[in-house]
């Protein structure tokens, strides 16, 4: 009876999967055909004839290596950032003891709650007020805390051992020290699961950008793609090839995180 219930489970995940891995697959196959086989209402899953001129005239129709780059500094720079400062955050939250830490936390916990959308205005109208639009510091500095990680990490490091710390602590190790040479490295689950949800995040945001930055020069692919939309029709071959390339960072984020990742699942779940 386990054993059907456990193949049912089985097949209805791969079939599950299937569904959503289907316009990732149609998108790929789509990136090699015409735009007027791609519109074609009769048109088969499989373009014929292929082309590769989609992938050949990406960076002639926009900068699509510069806003390529653009988008990997800010979201490769805010999660390593957001990462530090959760880390820290949650530490301190979890094995310091000082007045007010309870509603200090709550007061974190709260932010989650927020709808970001309800935030735009106030922050739009200090980044104007800072003199920071056009500018990077616009896309990071409002992003350098985030409630999740410092949420994460707090319930990560609360499960570390205190005769740990305290043996670190007998031995003349400072607070600094034991976070960077016990903590951290402990942590590498939660760090590889932060890693893999702020980058996709910030890789994929577009109203924020969209709202900051004017110069085309400093612009990010999210907003970048856009320009495929024409006056009059939209270059769906192109605007294709060009999404198959974007994706490929969140990709290598995953591959390189992913056994941290499943593996601090696993931990929580028998937690």
């Amino acid at each position: 009876m386990k054993k059907a219930a456990s193949i049912t489970l089985t097949i209805l995940l791969f079939a599950l999967a299937f569904i959503t891995i289907v316009p990732f697959l149609w998108m790929l196959i789509s990136s090699f055909a015409t735009n007027s086989d791609i519109v074609k209402i009769t048109s088969s899953i499989f373009p014929t004839p292929t082309t590769l001129s989609n992938y050949s005239g990406i960076q002639q129709k926009f900068d699509f290596l510069r806003l390529f780059a653009n988008s990997l500094f800010v979201a490769t720079v805010k999660t390593i950032i957001i990462i530090y400062t959760s880390a820290v955050l949650g530490y301190v939250f979890s094995k310091m003891h000082f007045r007010g830490r309870d509603v200090l936390f709550g007061v974190v916990l709260s932010t989650m709650m927020i709808p970001w959308a309800v935030t735009i205005i106030p922050q739009y109208e200090m980044m104007v007020d800072f003199g920071w639009l056009d500018s990077y510091r616009s896309l990071i500095v409002p992003g350098l805390v985030s409630g999740f990680g410092v949420f994460l990490f707090k319930q990560s490091i609360g499960g570390i051992s205190d005769e740990l710390i305290e043996a670190a602590e007998l031995d003349g190790a400072s607070d600094s020290r034991i976070f960077h040479r016990i903590i951290l490295p402990i942590s590498h689950n939660t760090i590889a699961a932060l890693a893999i949800f702020t980058f996709l995040w910030n890789w994929e945001d577009y109203l924020w950008p969209f709202l900051m930055i004017t110069d085309d020069k400093k612009q990010l692919l999210s907003v970048g793609l856009k320009m495929f939309n024409g006056q009059y029709g939209t270059d769906y071959g192109g605007l294709f090839a060009a999404t198959s390339i974007a994706i490929i960072p969140v990709i290598v984020v995953y591959m390189i995180f992913q056994k941290q990742f499943i593996a601090g699942i696993a931990s929580g779940s028998g937690k």
